[in-house]
């Protein structure tokens, strides 16, 4: 019978990465170690600072042969720098954008279905996972330079998990190719590409097969959320978890609008003695992220779940611990935030795992970051706050409401 992809298995390592610095750093020296083939998809990839370190060292693996394939996407990178797209193509990096907004762009609601996932495989024998843009961690598109680099996580991984993800980014990227090729009116090629897909069996699956004899315990699996097969698999996944926490729960998220199934798990969680921690983005960044979260802050506050708001910089991050220093730990870290976008319409990847270890070392972070660098959210002053403020609240709720009426999603 064929392994569920969300279903845990043993025999993994799993790294934690925190920040661009590290998470950059291990993914150019794999990829510089790259003997057979690269696949990474993001939704961001700036071509500033440590972007353009990433850019160079796909560029070098494609000049010593190995198949480079790049996938991103049509809202996060709209365009490819021109000089780029030469350097690019004479080096033999194939690249895709994904889904490009067209005339119309976000008018489509059907446009809103984005890639945002940030996967990376390299000779099918290490992945990483996580939330982190090819992004310099101190350059913002539209905020300039930073001061503090963004708090976000990855993770690197080696073992079973590492074939899932290669498998569905490969049919990503062929499905992709057969639709371009069939809008191009090329139906001989796009039936080719189909036939193909199945067959291509690189030395990067050949490789997978070699595994580490170090095997480690920890047992883990790729969670994805797709608009096909994998509708509800990572909430499911958080909602499974939570439901069988027994004394925390921490959760840093960048775009923090749980919806009713969700509140009502943590709410449940928290009101039987289970202590709820979240880590939320504490800088403005944009007017629906930060002002349509807020209506739903005060039931979780009345139920003593603690909002902590993370200030030096921007908040990233979508990662979760609970009971880390018990006896069913369990952790997830990866692209989808707890909000409608993530949960609905985007196409996401976690890794879900169950290690004591890895557990404890991303728990340590968080509570670091909200002890040192966040800024607890009061019950009382939280529903004081300006009338100005709390209206603003209540449009934003209520537009994204409205949105996701047009998509006829309920949430």
């Amino acid at each position: 019978m064929k392994r569920s992809l969300a279903a845990l298995a043993p025999g993994h390592q799993l790294h934690l990465l925190q920040g661009g610095v590290e998470f950059f750093a291990a993914m150019i020296e794999e990829v510089g170690r790259a003997q057979h083939e690269v696949l990474l998809e993001t939704y961001i990839f700036d071509f500033v600072g440590a972007g353009a370190d990433v850019a160079l060292a796909l560029l070098h693996a494609a000049r010593r042969g190995v198949k480079v394939r790049l996938m991103l996407d049509g809202v996060g990178t709209p365009c490819v720098p021109a000089d780029w797209q030469q350097r690019f193509e004479a080096a033999g990096v194939q690249w895709h954008v994904f889904s490009p907004l067209g005339r119309l762009g976000l008018l489509l609601p059907s446009r809103w279905r984005r890639l945002h996932r940030k996967l990376c495989v390299v000779d099918g024998v290490t992945a990483f996972c996580g939330g982190i843009n090819v992004l310099d961690d101190f350059h913002d598109p539209q905020h300039g330079r930073m001061q503090a680099p963004r708090f976000d996580f990855a993770v690197r991984v080696r073992g079973p998990l590492v074939r899932d993800a290669h498998q569905v980014m490969r049919q990503l990227w062929w499905r992709t190719q057969v639709l371009r090729r069939v809008g191009e009116r090329d139906l001989v090629a796009a039936w080719e590409s189909a036939r193909l897909a199945g067959k291509d069996r690189s030395g990067a699956e050949k490789a997978s097969s070699e595994r580490r004899r170090d095997r480690p315990a920890a047992k883990a699996a790729l969670v994805l959320r797709d608009n096909i097969q994998h509708r509800r698999t990572i909430e499911r996944a958080y909602l499974k978890a939570i439901g069988a926490a027994r004394h925390d729960i921490t959760i840093a998220n960048a775009y923090f609008l749980p919806g009713g199934k969700l509140r009502r798990a943590l709410v449940h969680a928290a009101l039987r003695g289970v202590q709820v921690r979240v880590l939320l983005q504490g800088r403005y960044e944009h007017f629906m992220s930060y002002h349509a979260a807020r209506p739903v802050f005060g039931t979780l506050l009345e139920a003593g779940i603690e909002l902590h708001e993370y200030a030096p910089s921007f908040l990233h991050a979508k990662v979760a611990v609970i009971d880390a220093h018990h006896q069913k730990p369990w952790v997830t870290v990866g692209s989808s935030n707890l909000d409608p976008l993530s949960l609905l319409l985007a196409r996401e990847a976690n890794v879900v795992a169950v290690d004591g270890v890895f557990a404890k070392d991303l728990q340590a972070r968080l509570e670091q970051a909200m002890q040192q660098q966040g800024r607890r959210l009061d019950q009382a002053q939280f529903a004081q706050r300006a009338l100005w403020s709390r209206a603003l609240d209540w449009l934003a709720y209520g537009l994204m409401r409205f949105a996701l009426a047009l998509t006829g999603k309920r949430y």
